[in-house]
């Protein structure tokens, strides 16, 4: 029998090269000596992955979310404030303060994981409009605590002097913090490909379709959907841990709603349930924002009609664009 080759999808093509556009931009800048464009090729990355956190709810749960904004700016916060009593040399509520980024990660990671199964846990038993005021109202919550927190900087925020480290490698410069924030991503992203190929990526789907048919299944949609959220938020806070120290600063604003109707704008914008989905919004949202934001203070306004071009053209977000197949690997 002929053996038979593998032909790569038109999708699985289109996903692979809106992932290579990062690190693409990130070697050409470092290249040419243009250190600026590795760092926003650093917030692409990272918005990417805090957008795939979202996804992961979103897309494959259709769970539309105001809160999540919450999960990022608990993982920006556990950052700076691991970062800033690292410097006092004080301990955090007991735990050591180790100015390590893998160690803030888990940190991140178990702090906006518990945050999301208490807010799961009341938001999920709704649906709808009612769903979505639940998570806004405890992202707000959250949001105005940072505020009324003047010991970690109030409504002015948290400087961070020095960037956390990653096993011994200089941080503080541009090409190596790119990478870790690259590698975050593709983590991200793998995970979010696992959990849409297995039984929990299936049932996740069918919970979004007709949650009482999967009940009759014995399979309990609640928890279904309970998990996803957490690991959902899970994610989004590791990609706020690298915001933070993107920035070298944390502030109340990276808990406002306006960030969770940011992430939600990406998935849209790229294409909702698709792997590489909120890398193209989040990549379309930092170039508009580069290139316009210098041109006019109001380019807000053309992201706007990005998003219903994208809308109107593709229901499948920019990956559809890409791969009008719509072949399921994007």
């Amino acid at each position: 029998m002929p053996e038979r080759s593998f032909v790569p999808s038109r999708g699985l093509v289109a996903s692979l090269a809106v992932i290579a556009l990062p690190l693409a931009l990130a070697l050409w800048a470092s290249f040419a000596g243009e250190t600026f464009y590795v760092t926003l090729a650093t917030r692409i990355a990272i918005l990417g992955l805090a957008a795939t956190g979202l996804n992961l709810a979103l897309g494959l749960g259709g769970l539309v979310s105001l809160g999540h904004a919450a999960f990022f700016g608990i993982g920006g916060y556990v950052a700076g404030i691991v970062a800033s009593h690292a410097m006092e040399g004080t301990s955090v509520l007991g735990l050591p303060a180790i100015s390590e980024m893998a160690y803030v990660w888990l940190l991140a990671a178990v702090a906006a994981g518990l945050f999301a199964l208490v807010m799961g846990a009341i938001s999920l038993r709704t649906s709808g409009v009612a769903f979505i005021m639940i998570t806004l109202a405890f992202a707000q919550m959250i949001f105005y605590l940072a505020i009324a927190w003047p010991g970690y900087g109030g409504e002015d925020g948290l400087p961070i002097t020095l960037r956390n480290g990653f096993f011994g490698l200089r941080t503080m410069r541009p090409m190596p913090f790119f990478l870790i924030s690259f590698g975050a991503l593709l983590f991200g992203l793998a995970l979010f490909a696992v959990l849409k190929a297995s039984r929990f990526g299936a049932a996740l789907q069918a919970a979004r379709q007709n949650g009482v048919r999967l009940a009759s299944l014995g399979v309990e949609p609640f928890r279904i959907r309970l998990v996803a959220f957490v690991l959902s938020g899970m994610i989004t806070a590791l990609a706020g841990a690298l915001y933070a120290d993107l920035n070298r600063f944390v502030s109340p604003s990276m808990l406002s709603w306006h960030m969770s109707g940011e992430l939600i704008v990406l998935v849209v914008l790229g294409g909702v349930g698709r792997l590489a989905g909120p890398l193209a919004g989040a990549t379309l949202y930092v170039l508009l924002e580069h290139v316009l934001g210098g041109l006019t203070e109001r380019w807000q306004f053309f992201l706007g009609l990005a998003l219903l071009a994208v809308v109107l053209l593709g229901r499948g977000g920019l990956m559809s664009l890409l791969a009008p197949k719509g072949v399921r690997h994007g």
